[in-house]
């Protein structure tokens, strides 16, 4: 119906009939910066991070200080069972590249809050020759300059075994859920029968 015809009288306003399954839908909010994550953890049900390391959740501390019991927090973790540890790496600290460098501005009055986050990580020099190297157009140098325990904290990667050792860590974190990311159908199997 219209909105011109309940403004002439000649109509009734809709009604749904279909109804939700509960009462309240819960409400993630996807933030970096700290007042953000602080945020969610204040008015929302749960908090989407884009990184998140199991390893030093130090840098989230202050902004989750205040959170509820029983808050969410859903990481997305690339998951990649590989015998080439070395490639696996390498998917990961593009990806790093990318957003740390290539995503927002460079100073001024411009900002890249994925930047701003590694800096917060303890990686203030390293992000600002990945941005450098990314901004000028060497893309493949920038992921290089992404440090390897940082793209291995992140994520879950190389031999099975491994990757099953390492899981611990995001059982012990905060993080409740994993959302994970594969690069084919039998890493999912894999992931599924580990977990």
């Amino acid at each position: 119906m219209c909105s011109s015809d309940l403004g002439m009288g000649i109509g009734k306003p809709l009604k749904s009939i279909v109804h939700p399954l509960r009462p309240d839908i819960p409400i993630y909010l996807g933030a970096e910066g700290p007042k953000n994550v602080a945020l969610a953890a204040e008015l929302c049900a749960g908090w989407l991070p884009l990184f998140y390391n199991p390893y030093d959740e130090s840098v989230y501390t202050e902004s989750l200080k205040d959170a509820p019991p029983g808050f969410e927090i859903a990481q997305m973790v690339v998951v990649n069972i590989t015998d080439d540890l070395e490639a696996a790496l390498h998917g990961v600290k593009s990806f790093i590249a990318l957003y740390v460098g290539g995503m927002g501005a460079k100073g001024g009055a411009g900002r890249n809050f994925h930047k701003d986050l590694f800096v917060r990580m303890g990686y203030e020099e390293e992000a600002d020759k990945i941005q450098d190297l990314y901004m000028s157009g060497r893309k493949d140098e920038a992921a290089q300059v992404v440090p390897d325990e940082l793209a291995d904290s992140i994520a879950l990667l190389g031999p099975r075994d491994r990757v099953k050792d390492r899981l611990q860590a995001w059982r012990e974190s905060r993080v409740t859920t994993m959302l994970v990311a594969s690069p084919n159908v039998d890493n999912l199997r894999q992931v599924a029968e580990i977990l």
